[in-house]
């Protein structure tokens, strides 16, 4: 998505080889015209399937905000997003996994109250990164333990380089990322072609 590419490239920051800063757009301060941009480039890329979603799962904080622009072209169907905090409120039981947080360096619990995850559930993933996986493997895991089914997972910035897209191939989950960069050098960020 040239669009994306060039924001990138005009606000993104190479804060290292491994990290790439984009919080003025993407998951700090949110561009509300680029987003429902994704969101009807998800729905064009993933249009074979779009009739078959039944619900888009995501992860909080900065996936909410893309999932729930992306909805709006899937027929508004409900976002679901795991927590990463267990509040008092989720009292019902829920879907559990830990998940190493590339950006803070730590474990995270990710829960999904049980009420909103049922089985037979057809889900899109979409998050704004995907560069080890932990996330995006952690709500497969939690869809899996609650008999529903991944249908795709939609990826607005893939880092390529550290694996994580591959890690969800391997496991046979179509992904559809907008803008994979092949690496970050000398603070310059490289798409791939």
């Amino acid at each position: 998505m040239q669009i994306l590419k060039n924001r990138i490239i005009q606000d993104g920051v190479a804060v290292s080889t491994e990290i790439l800063k984009v919080d003025s757009f993407l998951n700090h301060q949110v561009d509300v015209t680029l987003f429902d941009l994704i969101g009807a480039e998800f729905r064009t890329r993933f249009d074979d399937i779009a009739k078959n979603v039944d619900k888009i799962l995501t992860i909080e904080a900065s996936g909410i905000a893309v999932a729930a622009f992306t909805a709006k072209y899937f027929n508004s169907v409900p976002v679901v997003f795991a927590k990463k905090d267990k509040p008092t409120t989720m009292t019902d039981g829920y879907y559990f996994a830990e998940v190493m947080s590339f950006t803070k360096r730590a474990m995270t619990a990710i829960r999904v109250d049980k009420k909103f995850l049922k089985t037979g559930d057809r889900c899109l993933i979409i998050d704004d990164f995907l560069a080890h996986g932990q996330a995006a493997l952690g709500l497969v895991h939690i869809a899996k333990d609650a008999d529903a089914e991944i249908l795709g997972a939609g990826i607005v910035i893939e880092k390529e380089f550290q694996g994580g897209g591959d890690k969800l191939r391997e496991k046979g989950i179509r992904v559809e990322s907008l803008a994979v960069v092949e690496k970050i050098e000398n603070g310059e960020i490289f798409f791939k072609a």
